[in-house]
Order: C-alpha cells, then structure tokens, then sequence
C-alpha cells in the first residue's frame, strides 16, 4: 500500500513538513509513505497551461495518480491556506485521479481552524474521499517540533500509527471495527 504525504509548508524546520517524516518512519512494513517534496518547483497556477502543463505539475499529477491514499498536513497563515497547498490544490482540481482519492487530513495546530475548515472545503469540492477516521488533529506546536521528538514521542507516534492503520483499512474497504463496506 502507498501513501503519499504532502506538507503545505516549505520552512525548512516545518512541524507539518516533519509530521510528514514522522509518518514515513512510523508506517508498518506493508505501508509506504512517500513524503513529496516538490510543491515548491509547481509554477503558480495558469489554467492556460492545462492542455500542456509544466513538468512540476505533471509529477504531481503522476504522484497522486499512484498512490493509494494522501496524507496532507498544513498550516494556517493568516486565517487561510499556505499559497504552496492552494497552489498545488488549483493544479490538482482538474485532475481525474484526485476523484475519490482517499485523504486524511492533519491539523498540527488545534487553533489553526480556518485553514483546516478550508482545506476541507476545497477537497470537498473536488470530490476527495475525505477519511474522518484517519483525519487527526495533533497538537504539537511548542511541544513536539521535529521528527525525531514525534517518532519519540509515545502519544505522538501512536496518533500516527493509528491515522495510517485507519487510512490503510478504509483503502482495504474496512472500517476499524474491521467489517467489510462496499467501495
């Protein structure tokens, strides 16, 4: 099973960006998570570049195209999404393979609603699967700031482990009680 984890924060001491790390350390064996790392490199959004878009989109696309679920953890700034996410989010939008693509979502700052609120929002409009049950919201903000603090961290690593098992059960067709439900 593959996940890929998208952090909306380019700060290279990100708790997002590390959040992201810490869930590609703690996955089991028979999960894969691949932290992209290239929502930098995406030229900002021109829907005249749709029908030949640029090779950053293009690997974007391909990325979510192949894998079996997301992971997107991103901040607030000011009341609102970071440009990096929204960006990427407006590239995606027209993307076939986002359809129904299952997503959870991680908010690493309980106080930074808008953007969360808003986040949820947009893939709403885009017909993600958004995945309640492996959607979490940590807070770690003064508390827990790098990846190695997280994987340490036994409250911390074991919210993960439980965001990826209920993520890979609903990508199986299973709730977490383990039944089957029509996909």
């Amino acid at each position: 099973m593959n996940i890929l984890a998208l952090s909306g924060s380019l700060r290279r001491d990100s708790i997002n960006s590390a959040f992201c790390r810490a869930t590609a350390v703690l996955a089991p064996p028979n999960v894969r998570v691949q932290v992209y790392s290239g929502l930098g490199e995406v030229p900002l959004f021109n829907p005249d570049l749709e029908s030949s878009p640029p090779p950053a989109v293009t690997l974007l696309r391909t990325a979510i195209r192949d894998t079996d679920a997301v992971v997107i953890a991103s901040p607030e700034y000011a009341h609102g999404i970071s440009g990096v996410m929204k960006n990427a989010l407006d590239w995606l939008v027209s993307s076939e393979p986002t359809v129904r693509k299952p997503v959870a979502l991680v908010n690493t700052a309980p106080r930074a609603h808008h953007a969360h609120d808003a986040l949820r929002e947009i893939l709403t409009t885009m017909s993600v699967d958004i995945v309640g049950s492996a959607s979490v919201t940590v807070p770690l903000l003064g508390t827990w700031t790098t990846e190695v603090e997280m994987v340490s961290s036994p409250q911390v690593s074991r919210t993960i482990r439980d965001m990826v098992a209920a993520l890979a059960l609903h990508i199986e067709g299973r709730d977490a009680s383990g039944a089957s439900f029509p996909l």
